[in-house]
């Protein structure tokens, strides 16, 4: 209790240091804030049951079911996996490139969201380290000071001096706790970013095989016998395929 109340009575203005003390104190309340909203953004973004969602997405695109993949997308698109699907999604039906392409621009765009602020932590720790003892030595200077002053007699000077420096210390102690606490939370937030990065890989490119597969499979179509002549043509566009005869449109494929 009584290192509580002397803790709390270094932040007064008659106390050596107390402009460090509030500068901790700041530092403090900024990390703490930090580590409050990447913790709740990191949970948003990972979202819960990422293994049943991709195998629902997997299910979807070998059903050949492209639209309800990207309507279950678009349900949980606060999650950043569900971003990066649905934009592979969308272009499912461009070819292999542009599925590819389409992905990693969307994990571009996600990854530095995701490390954002987090960095800060690291900063704070440092600073939060150096403001404590900063603080220390400018309250042992004045200590010092104090008891160099004539007319004080060694017993007066020794508790004068004892007090300085427990006071000093106090900024220490301070900026160690905050320094300690966010550097801490800094690595726990850093794993937990790494393993929000590593699911994005791996489920993007199953994602990325599933649509390549389906764009590989036979499409069967059968064209009457009776519409085909010596003249026939064929013109293929991405996903389109139309088939004339004698310049006549006769069927057009959607793939």
């Amino acid at each position: 209790m009584e290192f509580t109340v002397k803790l709390f009575n270094a932040f007064n203005p008659s106390s050596d240091a107390y402009l460090f003390m509030w500068a901790i104190l700041i530092t403090g309340v900024f990390s703490l804030s930090i580590m409050i909203e990447r913790y709740i953004y990191l949970n948003i973004r990972k979202g819960v049951k990422s293994e049943l969602f991709i195998k629902d997405i997997l299910d979807f695109i070998g059903k050949d079911d492209i639209a309800s993949a990207v309507k279950l997308c678009q349900k949980g698109f606060r999650m950043a996996l569900a971003r990066v699907t649905k934009s592979g999604l969308d272009e499912a039906a461009m070819g292999a490139d542009r599925i590819r392409n389409s992905i990693d621009e969307t994990m571009l765009k996600i990854m530095p969201q995701l490390e954002k602020r987090t960095g800060y932590l690291a900063v704070i720790g440092n600073v939060a380290t150096l403001l404590g003892l900063l603080g220390t030595v400018y309250g042992l200077i004045m200590s010092f000071a104090a008891v160099g002053r004539p007319g004080i007699d060694a017993a007066q000077k020794s508790e004068l001096l004892a007090s300085g420096i427990a006071t000093a210390m106090n900024s220490t102690f301070c900026g160690l706790s905050v320094a300690i606490t966010s550097i801490v939370v800094y690595a726990f937030l850093k794993s937990k970013t790494q393993k929000i990065v590593d699911e994005l890989d791996e489920y993007a490119l199953r994602v990325v095989n599933a649509l390549i597969e389906r764009s590989f499979k036979t499409h069967k179509f059968h064209i009457s016998a009776v519409q085909l002549k010596e003249g026939v043509g064929v013109h293929v566009t991405h996903n389109n395929v139309k088939i004339f005869t004698d310049n006549k449109l006769i069927k057009e494929i959607t793939l």
